[in-house]
C-alpha cells in the first residue's frame, strides 16, 4: 500500500450478519484500512463484531443512534486518528456492494479529491420495487429542489478525499436522511458530484435492509415538506390579500406587490425558524431573503401581467405564477440564504 494516500473504508453496522466480516478481509486483502461501528446491534452480536476486530477498528455505540450518526462517528474517528492524506469510502455492511466497484470507487475519489464520489445502480426491473419507487420519488425531489440529476440518491457507496471529512461529519441528519442531506449539501457548497457505475445487487429481494418506509421517508423529505407547508401558508396569506386589494381597487400590480411584503415578512420568520432552523444573523438573512423576495418579486409581476395580458383569469394566473417560482425560492433559500456553515477539516 502506497503509505502516502491511504484507503479508509467505512462500515456502519446494525444487526448484520456474517456478510460483514467476509467484505471485511477482501478490503484487507485490497489495502483498506477498516472501521467499523456497531450501532446498538445488542449483545447477541457481540460475537461477530469480536471476529471483526482482528481486521478492523471497531467503535460501538450502546444503543442504535441511526447511520447517519453511526456514519458521523467513524468520520470523526478518522478525522482525529489518521493524518493525511487519506481516502474515505462508505460501504454497506450487508455485502451488497462488490469488492471490485468499491475499489472502482475509491480509485474515482483519489482522482478527484475535491468531488463526491457516488457508487451508482441502474435501477432496472430486477430491482426490487420498493426500492425502485424510492429512489424514482428522491430523484424526483432532489432534481426539482436543487435543479441537479443524480442517478442513484439512496446509495451508501460514497468516496470523498480527507479534503472533505469536516463538511461530511457536520451535514445535519441522524438516520437515512443523512445521506439525502449530503447530496443537497453538495450542491449548496458547490462540491461537484461524480457518479460510478456500479453493479446492483439485492440480496434476498433486500430483506435485510432496516430502512422503515413510512418513517424514514418523512425524516429524508421532512425539510421540504415543512418548506411546502410555509410556503402554502404564505401563499394563501399572499392570495387571500391579493384578491382583497385587487377587488377594492382594480390594480393588479399594486395588488401584488402590497401582498407580496406581507406575505413575506411571514415567510421569512417561519423559514428561518421553523424550516430550516438556521443560526445565521437576522440582519445577514434578512438582507439575503428580501433580496431573493425583491427578484421574485419582479419575476412574479412581469409574469403575472403576461399571463393576465394573454387572457388568463388574474386568480388563476396568480395561483400559475406562484407554482412556477417555488422550486426557485426554495433552491436558493436552502443553499445561500439558510445555508449551514461548516468549520473546515
Amino acid at each position: 500500500m502506497n503509505e502516502g494516500l491511504k484507503k479508509i473504508a467505512l462500515i456502519p453496522a446494525y444487526k448484520p450478519d456474517k456478510e460483514m466480516t467476509d467484505i471485511i478481509q477482501k478490503l484487507r486483502e485490497h489495502d483498506f484500512l477498516v472501521v467499523v461501528v456497531n450501532d446498538g446491534s445488542g449483545s447477541e452480536f457481540d460475537s461477530l463484531f469480536e471476529s471483526a476486530a482482528a481486521y478492523a477498528d471497531i467503535l460501538t455505540h450502546r444503543v442504535n443512534r441511526g447511520k447517519g450518526e453511526a456514519l458521523k462517528t467513524g468520520l470523526n474517528y478518522i478525522k482525529d486518528n489518521f493524518n493525511a492524506t487519506y481516502t474515505v469510502v462508505t460501504v454497506d455492511a450487508d455485502g451488497q456492494h462488490r469488492i471490485n466497484d468499491i475499489v472502482r470507487v475509491c480509485d474515482a475519489a483519489e482522482k478527484n479529491p475535491e468531488a463526491l464520489i457516488l457508487g451508482s445502480r441502474k435501477f432496472d426491473r430486477n430491482v426490487p420495487l420498493r426500492s425502485r419507487i424510492g429512489n424514482t420519488v428522491t430523484r424526483f425531489v432532489y432534481r426539482l429542489t436543487t435543479g441537479s440529476s443524480v442517478s442513484d440518491t439512496q446509495t451508501g457507496l460514497r468516496a470523498y478525499s480527507d479534503r472533505l471529512i469536516g463538511r461530511m461529519s457536520e451535514v445535519e441528519g441522524s438516520r437515512y436522511e443523512y445521506e439525502m442531506n449530503v447530496l443537497m449539501e453538495a450542491v449548496g457548497s458547490g462540491i461537484r458530484i461524480v457518479e460510478v457505475w456500479i453493479e446492483t445487487v439485492y440480496i434476498n429481494d433486500n430483506s435485510s435492509s432496516h430502512f422503515n418506509t413510512v418513517r424514514d421517508s418523512y425524516r429524508i423529505y421532512r425539510e421540504i415538506l415543512r418548506f411546502s407547508a410555509s410556503s402554502l401558508l404564505s401563499f394563501l396569506a399572499d392570495y387571500l390579500l391579493f384578491c382583497s386589494f385587487s377587488s377594492l381597487t382594480g390594480m393588479i400590480v399594486f395588488s401584488n406587490i402590497s401582498a407580496r411584503v406581507f406575505s413575506s415578512v411571514l415567510n421569512y420568520t417561519i423559514n428561518k425558524k421553523l424550516v430550516f432552523r438556521s443560526k445565521s444573523g437576522t440582519v445577514q438573512s434578512a438582507t439575503k431573503y428580501f433580496l431573493l423576495a425583491a427578484v421574485i418579486l419582479i419575476c412574479n409581476t412581469f409574469l403575472l401581467k403576461a399571463l393576465t395580458f394573454a387572457g388568463m383569469n388574474s386568480y388563476l394566473a396568480k395561483i400559475l405564477t406562484e407554482a412556477l417560482l417555488f422550486t426557485l425560492s426554495y433552491f436558493v433559500q436552502h443553499s445561500f440564504i439558510f445555508r449551514k456553515e461548516h468549520k473546515s477539516a
